[in-house]
């Protein structure tokens, strides 16, 4: 189903909350922000079908417990309208779908929405509704979902303020909004070990396991671009958002953001 098109006056901020440049992170590069667009589409493009297998052997199959313990504080029910954006392989929506709850999946790239669609027809669910969008000038109308949830997506976002701006715009009154990402480890110790696993042997696990080193060195590198959990949170109520709050997990390693639209 198509829905008119809402724009939003275009922001004047970065990432990090300061004015536009020119350029944006693609990893450690500085790009122009539709490059970054087009070169993370290529790099999800390129995974997708490993998508999964490599989130086991990056985290030692912790991702499923952080997805479980996130899926948890959504809370979702029977009745409530949620948008899953950058959903595209049904993780955190089938774990919600279970509730009864309509669940919308989103996605800007059409090889990880084909993978979630393949896998919901492999389960026999047939409730959910899934979009290709793009998180900063969603098609959806202005109060349309209870819930918005983004599972380490929002870092790979050219425009995060834009698309925190979409997501409180499609929120209704009393809506909630729910963000899983990969954040700062403030741990001592913890830091510079994963610094090094991330670092020197991510991407060598992409070349074995998916056949791409490249796409995955990238996305070590997106994780340490990504602003630390006390600026995105700032970055979450400058959206409009009220009542935020960031829960660290192992220390930082990743942390569940949310806030309420009123």
């Amino acid at each position: 189903m198509k829905f008119p098109y809402h724009p939003l006056r275009p922001t004047q901020l970065s990432a990090r909350g300061c004015l536009m440049s020119e350029k944006v992170s693609f990893g450690y590069e500085d790009v122009p922000p539709e490059e970054k667009t087009a070169r993370v589409g290529q790099v999800f493009s390129s995974v997708a079908r490993k998508y999964d297998i490599m989130n086991d052997a990056m985290s030692g199959g912790m991702h499923r417990m952080w997805k479980d313990k996130f899926v948890r504080r959504v809370s979702p029910r029977a009745g409530e309208d949620i948008l899953d954006m950058a959903g595209g392989t049904g993780d955190i929506a089938f774990r919600m779908e279970k509730s009864g709850a309509a669940i919308t999946v989103a996605d800007i790239n059409a090889d990880m929405l084909a993978v979630g669609m393949e896998r919901a027809v492999q389960r026999g669910v047939s409730s959910m509704v899934w979009s290709e969008q793009n998180a900063e000038t969603l098609s959806f109308p202005a109060r349309h979902f209870d819930s918005y949830t983004i599972a380490f997506g929002i870092r790979n976002v050219t425009d995060i303020p834009k698309a925190l701006g979409e997501a409180h715009r499609v929120l209704r009154y009393g809506g909630r909004f729910f963000c899983l990402e990969f954040s700062t480890v403030e741990w001592p110790g913890l830091a510079e070990a994963y610094d090094l696993y991330s670092h020197k042997l991510l991407p060598k696990l992409g070349k074995v396991i998916a056949g791409d080193e490249d796409s995955y060195r990238y996305l070590a590198e997106s994780i340490r671009r990504f602003p630390n959990m006390e600026t995105f949170g700032s970055m979450i109520a400058d959206a409009g958002f009220v009542q935020t709050k960031v829960e660290p997990i192992l220390g930082g390693l990743v942390a569940i953001h949310s806030g309420w639209k009123v």
